[in-house]
């Protein structure tokens, strides 16, 4: 047990709470029951960009004190684990017996809870859906310490799912993987040159695909306005793998190769060095079928550098991520217009066509066009975020909770609209308001 400052991997907005290690459930509940007037919050990886799990003045459990597998069962599918284990560990683990997570988000440096308690998603939401999707049951420390096991059946498990750790700790997880033939990918990349070509491409042909993404270029104006990389990808099989490569062909290739220094300035990321990077990234990817990559590759390339957050310097940064209806995908292009006319800039830039949203009240995907921008910390950003937030809500857009850092009660409130539903369960589950978060503060998202 430790006072400690916690930030999120924006690196912004750093508070001090009480870290305490739980080692067992019953540690969990000692002290959830424990916990002062501030409440506790879990905290996994510290992956979530914003504040959801810090809670100043109060407790944050470590909950990767719980990381044991307890079974992987090859012919079901099904795995049981702590929730504690990171997705990095279960896929090192599960690939073996030939079983893949069906939802990776753009890195494995995840925890189960944490994958449950933002209900992430990834490159194949279009055919899988979102992590929620694939949890046969969770185990749930509640406010007054019991352990209660919650299947797709209870309403508080899909308060759970998605709910920012805001209805208890997930302690333990039942999740149903996929079976694949190999640890690879069978990728298509297109290289497009406008932003109206990239997403009318995009939205043709998806259901052949598992994983489809488009990185795009946010910093070139004129003709090649967000011209990018579309890149969809199958899981490979064995007859199509090259002959070294079926030797092992669930070979876990997935090398962190260097962590980066804490040593950067601000302002290393402007609109010369963006320039530079978006060149290069788009000349990298030229045109190709059939292209046969790892995981690294096509899915976690950002997973090679530990700690690559450090490079946007000491003040942080912004990642902006939204959803809007497939019919209003021309907000994609109103946001990068303000956001260029602001001289805002951004490299790491994805988009994405989500499929059907589940039962969770609080799941950031629906079927729409998510955007994700990342951008550097600077005076002008919150007056930029202000007007971008008021296109995305009259758009019948909203924000992920899991990357959100700035915005308000009230916009959240437009875009979730099963927000009352949601605090309905969870107020039942914890009555005092044991379980709070800087951002369930900020964003007023507990009632009690």
């Amino acid at each position: 047990m430790a006072t400690t400052t916690l930030r999120g991997w924006g690196r912004t907005a750093p508070t001090r709470a009480t870290v305490v290690r739980p080692g067992s459930p019953a540690d969990v509940a000692a002290a959830v029951t424990s916990a002062g007037p501030r409440g506790v919050i879990a905290r996994g990886l510290g992956r979530s960009y914003g504040d959801p799990a810090q809670n100043a003045g109060g407790t944050v459990l470590d909950m990767t004190g719980l990381a044991a597998i307890h079974s992987i069962d090859r012919d079901s599918g099904r795995v049981d684990v702590d929730a504690g284990v990171s997705l990095d560990t279960l896929m090192r683990r599960a690939l073996p017996f030939g079983l893949w997570l069906p939802v990776l988000p753009g890195t494995r440096q995840v925890t189960v809870g944490g994958a449950i308690g933002a209900d992430i998603h990834g490159k194949a939401h279009h055919v899988v859906g979102s992590f929620g999707n694939h949890v046969e049951s969770l185990d749930l420390v509640t406010a007054d310490g019991a352990l209660t096991t919650l299947t797709p059946e209870d309403e508080l498990f899909w308060a759970t799912v998605g709910g920012m750790g805001l209805t208890g700790v997930v302690v333990r997880a039942t999740l149903r993987l996929h079976h694949v033939e190999t640890a690879y990918f069978t990728v298509d990349t297109e290289q497009i040159g406008n932003l109206d070509e990239l997403m009318a491409r995009q939205s043709v042909d998806d259901d052949k695909y598992a994983e489809t993404v488009s990185w795009f270029d946010a910093v070139t104006t004129g003709a090649h306005f967000g011209r990018g990389l579309l890149m969809r990808a199958n899981h490979s099989t064995l007859d199509e793998l090259p002959p070294k490569l079926r030797r092992d062909p669930l070979k876990f290739d997935a090398p962190q190769l260097l962590t980066v220094p804490d040593v950067f300035p601000p302002g290393l990321l402007n609109r010369l060095t963006g320039r530079l990077f978006s060149e290069l990234w788009y000349r990298k990817s030229p045109t190709r079928a059939g292209a046969i990559q790892n995981i690294t590759q096509f899915l976690h390339p950002l997973d090679i550098a530990g700690e690559w957050n450090r490079v946007y310097g000491p003040h942080g940064f912004l990642q902006y991520q939204f959803v809007v209806p497939l019919d209003r995908g021309d907000v994609i292009r109103t946001v990068l217009e303000r956001m260029t006319a602001a001289g805002q800039v951004s490299a790491l830039n994805v988009l994405k066509r989500f499929g059907a949203g589940n039962r969770a009240p609080l799941s950031f995907p629906m079927p729409g066009w998510t955007l994700c921008v990342d951008i550097p910390v600077n005076p002008r950003l919150g007056a930029l975020c202000d007007e971008l937030d008021a296109i995305v809500l009259d758009a019948g857009g909203r924000h992920y909770l899991a990357k959100e850092s700035r915005t308000t009660p009230e916009a959240i409130r437009r875009g979730y609209p099963r927000l009352d539903e949601w605090r309905t369960v969870r107020d039942a589950a914890d009555p005092r308001g044991v379980f709070v978060s800087d951002m369930a503060r900020r964003l007023e998202l507990t009632t009690t």
